[in-house]
């Protein structure tokens, strides 16, 4: 009787009569319970066989012959045997995870949980993330078998574009291309829906905490004094020269209000109440809230042209439906005004830039951005802060000015390393 050795391994053979063939470890030092097993096809594998807690007798397949040298099969054995010692079965333990819910299992469970309370428009983009990145490359795995080290590597998947393919979806072109920044919002999305496993007592540690995500490299660009006024010099002169004026207002609405972009120009005239000055939104990015408005906001928005039966403020030229063709609006203005790298989103940063510059705290800035803190934004749920309108009417004021072209004293300077809110 000997160890088992490679040559061991090497000049074993499969039984012609169709049985296993087994192959003990012996000798000096032997491992009892380690062996090889012959399938009669001929295939070759590592495995351990031991009594359980409750004297049961189970056997664990480490891996083929070729796939593991016997140094490393004997070392995997060695571990599960400990695991046994300890009270572990390996056996029942994989067998377990075999039969245990899937990620794609898991995720369809967590977004039919999630419906209605979470908003329609991110349930969206979960959902898309889910069926792009995650399904394609884990959704298969157990979840309960998933490690750090597996999320780790399903990030740099998606970051190298390994689930980059052709759009299928009506009305979408291009393709999904993965990056840094989807992968990182991926494994958040992941670390999410892993907590509600946690929560229902699927799992008892979270894979996906703790994990180092790539930086999203959003970009921070925001206008300073200078280029709000050289836009609005651009604004006034394309609106002279025939540019569509209802983008001109939509833009100049999310400079006096720091709204999103879907905000405004989807934003009914039932929601703005410039008696209280704010917008009692039913449906935000952070769920229904109340945003207060300065003044020079509150009145322009209440000045735009109302049409009979329309209920948007910033009505589509053609159809039923709110204005949408923005990005293309703003892009001409830049043109004109010689600004590059502005994005609608930018226009969002400059209002918080400019609160900043203010002096306004983050938790002012937090609470006239809408943004789903606890303790700022729900205080406000039914009537608007004093505080917080009078913040909003000097910020309204600044952004007007710089827009009009006012005197410089009047006009607050952004710093260039200001740090925008998103």
């Amino acid at each position: 009787m000997a160890r088992i050795t490679k040559r061991v391994v090497d000049l074993l053979r499969q039984d012609l009569g169709g049985r296993d063939v087994f192959k003990w470890d012996a000798g000096d030092g032997a491992l009892k319970g380690f062996g090889v097993r012959v399938k009669p096809s001929g295939a070759k594998s590592y495995f351990v066989q031991y009594r359980n807690s409750e004297g049961r007798t189970r056997r664990l397949v480490l891996g083929r012959v070729g796939e593991l040298t016997p140094e490393q099969a004997r070392e995997l054995a060695s571990d599960r045997f400990k695991q046994v010692r300890l009270g572990g079965d390996p056996s029942a333990e994989r067998h377990a995870a075999r039969a245990g819910i899937s990620v794609a299992e898991l995720c369809d469970l967590y977004l039919a949980d999630a419906k209605g309370r979470i908003k329609a428009s991110t349930l969206d983009m979960d959902r898309s993330r889910i069926e792009c990145h995650v399904k394609p490359l884990i959704g298969r795995r157990a979840v309960v078998g998933l490690t750090r080290r597996d999320i780790e590597r399903f990030q740099a998947d998606v970051a190298a574009g390994k689930t980059a393919k052709p759009r299928k979806e009506k009305g979408r072109s291009g393709k999904t291309a993965g990056g840094r920044a989807v992968a990182s919002r991926t494994v958040g999305m992941l670390g999410a829906i892993f907590e509600f496993a946690k929560r229902h007592g699927t799992i008892v540690d979270n894979p996906a905490r703790g994990i180092r995500r790539f930086a999203d490299n959003k970009l921070r660009r925001f206008l300073n004094a200078d280029e709000l006024r050289s836009l609005g010099v651009a604004m006034r002169k394309a609106q002279r020269e025939g540019e569509n004026p209802t983008g001109i207002a939509a833009i100049r609405a999310l400079l006096l209000t720091g709204c999103r972009r879907n905000e405004i120009l989807a934003l009914p005239w039932a929601w703005l109440d410039v008696k209280s000055r704010c917008i009692r939104f039913e449906d935000t990015k952070s769920g229904a809230q109340l945003r207060p408005l300065g003044e020079a906001a509150a009145k322009y928005l209440a000045a735009q042209p109302k049409q009979d039966g329309c209920p948007w403020i910033f009505k589509a030229d053609i159809g039923d439906g709110h204005f949408v063709g923005l990005p293309r609006v703003l892009a001409r203005l830049c043109a004109l005004a010689g600004l590059k790298n502005v994005t609608i989103h930018t226009l969002r940063h400059s209002f918080a830039a400019a609160a900043a510059e203010l002096g306004f705290s983050e938790l002012t800035i937090a609470g006239l951005l809408g943004h789903s803190i606890p303790g700022v934004t729900a205080r406000y749920a039914h009537v608007p802060d004093s505080a917080l309108v009078a913040a909003a009417d000097r910020l309204s004021a600044r952004m007007a000015a710089a827009l009009d072209g006012k005197r410089q004293e009047q006009v607050v300077q952004l710093w260039r390393n200001t740090r925008a809110v998103s």
